[in-house]
């Protein structure tokens, strides 16, 4: 006996139930599922047997289920991401209430120490425009200090963690800090899933859509599928490639306790990223571009150094 289902807001505990009793329970991702064009009915019962006959012709997507404690330490990335985001939104509306009002900041509003000192000494002349700044205010000091405590935790319970060698690993290369190193695993697990890094870059949905026919071949945009967050987190690494290749003081302190052969990889990739960069960019492409397209080969690299650091003969 076979079961499957859909993926869904319920998480994998009926997966786990189903398999802690010796069954076989496959998830499926329902956006990969073939529906007919013009198909308006949808019950329980038609959802069931479509499913059946899919799992019959193994034309599933198969979802990767993590173990619990992979998925336990997914929910406390996934808060800090969420935490970030929150900041964001945070300062957003800040600057939108100073715009409405025409106050305006003279140097540059990156909210280094100079721009906060001048957001706490300035004072509006109504009392209660005052009053929601000072709101303002203090629901961005909540934001970084949830931020703060929730990347404290997360360094905490890392060390703990099976891809803590991967981590590190990964933090030998350009634009990798931890908390870039740390979501990528925790979206990612296994990285023996991936036969080829290709299949890795299609999953980030890195890989640029197609409609070919006949001699035609025509190509578009990323296709944007997959894994989101990993894939925000992987073009915000992409632009620290923007430069020529250097090892900086603090990726050089990133490398101690670090095999030679990792730290070899990296600075080819550090190598071959820069100059694809910079050959994108002298061709004409928008820099957005040329970041996506280094952000696909430096997935590439991130799958090889994982495999070198945590081998694995089976692949799920």
């Amino acid at each position: 006996m076979r079961f499957v289902y859909e993926a869904g807001p319920c998480g994998y505990v009926v997966y786990r139930y189903l398999t802690g009793k010796g069954f076989d329970c496959t998830v499926c991702a329902p956006s990969l599922i073939a529906r007919k064009p013009g198909d308006r009915v949808k019950t329980d019962r038609r959802d069931a047997q479509k499913l059946v006959k899919a799992l019959r012709m193994n034309d599933l997507s198969v979802v990767h289920v993590p173990d619990a404690a992979d998925e336990a330490f997914r929910d406390l990335v996934r808060a800090w991401g969420a935490a970030k985001q929150d900041l964001k939104q945070a300062k957003q509306r800040l600057k939108s209430f100073l715009l409405v009002h025409d106050v305006r900041y003279t140097g540059r509003a990156n909210w280094n120490d100079a721009h906060r000192r001048w957001l706490a000494r300035f004072v509006f002349p109504h009392a209660n425009s005052h009053l929601a700044f000072q709101e303002h205010l203090h629901s961005i000091d909540d934001r970084l200090a949830q931020c703060e405590r929730l990347e404290r935790l997360l360094r905490e319970a890392a060390t703990e963690w099976r891809f803590y060698p991967v981590i590190q690993a990964l933090q030998t290369m350009r634009g990798i800090q931890f908390t870039v190193a740390v979501g990528l695993l925790a979206e990612i697990g296994e990285f023996s899933r991936f036969k080829s890094p290709r299949q890795l870059m299609a999953w980030l949905g890195l890989v640029p859509s197609e409609y070919s026919s006949g001699l035609r071949k025509r190509q578009g945009a990323i296709t944007k599928c997959g894994n989101g967050f990993a894939r925000r987190l992987l073009i915000e690494a992409a632009w620290a490639y923007r430069y020529p290749p250097k090892v900086s003081p603090s990726i050089r302190k990133r490398h101690d306790g670090i095999s030679r052969l990792i730290v070899d990889r990296a600075w080819d990739a550090q190598l071959r990223l820069c100059k694809r960069f910079r050959k994108l960019t002298a061709r004409g492409k928008p820099h957005s571009v040329a970041l996506v397209a280094v952000a696909r080969e430096l997935s590439g690299f991130i799958w090889d150094i994982a495999r070198m650091t945590t081998p694995t003969p089976d692949a799920h």
